[in-house]
């Protein structure tokens, strides 16, 4: 979720072109009016990300999650074994997308720490990441950034000390 938050797709054919069949199962039914939708809902995702302490970012995820509630259900198709749906059968693409990303980030969040989905540090970027590290500490959304992040600290302080 965060590639679609990150860049943003330019229209529907783009979305679907992302559309990752092995982790979101295979893409649901789509009409010509959904892609507003599914940008409004990008919004809010963002406001998740940015959300600025754990009660506002559980707020905000609980009234995602209240719009996707349908009864979990197990279910096997298009070979993709038995899994959980999180919504009901026939439903399109932007309330699919909600439901997926709001349930596995409530998943991921609880089971780990809702401190976990971030901004990157490094000030020229401020991409949006998961944190997925062990440590739960991760501050940069690749190692390029840190490395460059690196590098503009270290310059700073060598200048620093050659003005001294």
């Amino acid at each position: 979720m965060t590639g679609l938050t990150n860049d943003r797709p330019e229209n529907l054919a783009d979305l679907l072109g992302r559309w990752d069949e092995p982790e979101m199962g295979p893409v649901p039914p789509v009409a010509d009016e959904d892609f507003p939708e599914v940008c409004a809902f990008l919004d809010r995702w963002i406001e998740v990300i940015d959300a600025p302490g754990e009660a506002d970012r559980v707020r905000l995820l609980n009234a995602l999650l209240a719009e996707a509630a349908a009864y979990p259900r197990i279910t096997e198709h298009d070979g993709y074994g038995w899994h959980l749906h999180y919504r009901d059968d026939g439903t399109r693409l932007p309330a699919v997308l909600r439901a997926v990303t709001s349930v596995a980030a409530a998943e991921y969040l609880t089971a780990t720490s809702l401190h976990r989905l971030g901004r990157c540090a490094a000030t020229e970027c401020r991409r949006a990441f998961i944190d997925f590290t062990r440590s739960g500490t991760q501050r940069y959304c690749t190692h390029a950034c840190v490395n460059r992040d690196a590098v503009r600290r270290h310059r700073a302080r060598k200048k620093e000390i050659q003005a001294r």
